[in-house]
């Protein structure tokens, strides 16, 4: 049985981060383990220059992996950037992962619509979850919630996503 999955999306800048937050307090308050997966366009570097890790990626080591007894991680070179069903396989143990990003997976999401970013929302209605927006929006078939009502948004997560 593969993990169950839930993408939050919008346009840049609009409260993606602040929302995986809430959620992800609100479901660690209900004992779940929740893992996250999160896309970024423009490229990151997570080594710091000069660690022991930075030194092995230097000098040509295509993964290094760095272990201690609380956390381990993992830099890996790739020839092509992992697609969202790759990167899941990662989170095999979690009752759920959540993702920021991925707008184009076909994964069920939660958009966020916020006034000052757009009116309009960039899913079609049979992508969406549900829609977290500061305004009243209507999309037929798809519950708006408040932005910050990551109780409610919770709840519909548990219910149509985890299902336990």
């Amino acid at each position: 049985m593969s993990t169950p999955i839930v993408c939050v999306v919008g346009k840049s800048n609009v409260g993606k981060t602040t929302l995986v937050e809430k959620l992800l307090r609100e479901l660690k308050k209900r004992d779940y383990k929740v893992g996250t997966i999160k896309h970024d366009v423009h490229g990151f570097d997570v080594d710091k220059p000069g660690k022991d890790t930075w030194k092995h990626a230097q000098a040509g080591a295509d993964s290094v992996i760095i272990s201690s007894p609380y956390r381990v991680a993992m830099i890996k070179k790739v020839e092509k950037e992992w697609t969202l069903d790759e990167l899941i396989k990662l989170h095999h143990d979690m009752d759920l992962i959540i993702c920021e990003g991925f707008k184009r997976s076909n994964k069920p999401k939660i958009e966020i619509v916020r006034r000052e970013r757009s009116t309009e929302n960039i899913c079609s209605p049979e992508e969406l979850l549900a829609i977290a927006s500061d305004m009243d929006i209507k999309v037929e078939g798809v519950t708006t919630y408040g932005i910050n009502d990551a109780v409610g948004l919770v709840d519909l997560i548990v219910e149509k996503i985890i299902k336990r």
